[in-house]
């Protein structure tokens, strides 16, 4: 039996990795600052303390793990991450988290470490256009990131490949894209996109109105969550070390994600766009390479995902209004 460490454990992506994990028969063990916020972990152990402490993290990688998932980071949706308020934060935690991290897989032994990057290192004047952004892995460099979360990102994957160099640990390197689904940050100040307008939609009458940040041509792509484990699952299986894009093609504009909230709700309502945070005005997923290298890509539509994520984050804004009701 296979064992795995799954470090960001209480998260969204982390807690449906570690299902996904027990699912093919892993021993594994979640590890987080703290429990998931909507659903009791699978994981054989769950060690909750701070990846920021390298004696917490000692602790942990106490054996030679076969696989180390690597998802704990600071982070959240464009309302925290573009504000400008939490940047050294992000910066120090990030980055702390992944200096112990590696230090201590080296001393246990560790085969393997996952390392989940993230969209946001490309750089911002390949993303000014919304019809035509340039996210090719190759295009990292000159490096541009149009936020310090990016700019962490971008710092950590070249402090993963040097140790792959230095010290000869196996490295698998992703950049994610608007990974969503059930079970994640929705109402915290943290949520994306797809679960921040599902809830605007399931909380707003018919008829009723919601807030935009922007004018809502800015475009994105948006990936489910079952797709971007698969993505990871095969990428780990690989011997290509990455990074890669692990994220949809399917690329749409904020108007029409909204919109497409507004019809699986089955509600017709107006848009108010005020003044907010946007980040990049374009971006979507150049899958070229994970289909060279993996013969795969991702391929469910972004419909299938925000129905299944739709319904689910209806049942919580009930859930909330009952309580306040009761």
């Amino acid at each position: 039996m296979k064992k795995a460490l799954v470090l960001g454990a209480g998260g969204f992506i982390g807690g449906h990795l570690v299902n996904r994990l027990k699912n093919e028969d892993y021993w594994v063990r979640g590890v987080d600052i703290k429990t998931h916020e909507y659903v009791k972990s699978t994981a054989n152990e769950f060690k909750k303390g701070d990846l920021r402490d390298p004696r917490f993290v000692k602790e942990i990688l106490d054996q030679p793990f076969d696989e180390v998932y690597q998802l704990a980071a600071d982070m959240g949706g464009a309302g925290f991450i573009f504000s400008g308020e939490n940047d050294a934060d992000i910066m120090h935690n990030s980055a702390m988290i992944n200096l112990n991290v590696v230090e201590a897989s080296v001393k246990a032994g560790v085969k393997k470490i996952f390392y989940s990057s993230s969209a946001c290192m490309y750089p911002e004047r390949n993303q000014m256009d919304p019809e035509n952004p340039n996210c090719k892995e190759d295009s990292a460099y000159p490096a541009e990131p149009d936020s310090e979360y990016g700019w962490e990102k971008l710092f950590s994957e070249r402090f993963y490949l040097a140790a792959n160099r230095n010290y000869g640990i196996d490295i698998r390197i992703a950049r994610f894209h608007n990974i969503f689904g059930p079970e994640g940050s929705w109402t915290d100040g943290r949520e994306k996109a797809p679960a921040a307008f599902c809830r605007k939609v399931a909380e707003a009458p018919d008829g009723g109105e919601i807030k935009m940040w922007g004018d809502g041509e800015q475009t994105r792509s948006f990936l489910y969550i079952d797709e971007c484990l698969e993505g990871v699952r095969r990428l780990m299986e690989s011997d290509f070390m990455g990074p890669v894009n692990i994220g949809s093609d399917e690329m749409v504009s904020i108007n029409e994600l909204a919109n497409l909230a507004m019809d699986i709700a089955g509600k017709s309502q107006s848009i108010k766009h005020i003044p907010g945070p946007l980040g990049v005005r374009g971006r979507n997923s150049d899958n070229v390479l994970i289909k060279e290298k993996l013969g795969w890509a991702p391929n469910w539509s972004l419909r299938q995902g925000m129905e299944l994520t739709y319904k689910w984050i209806a049942e919580q804004v009930n859930k909330k209004q009952f309580m306040l009701n009761d």
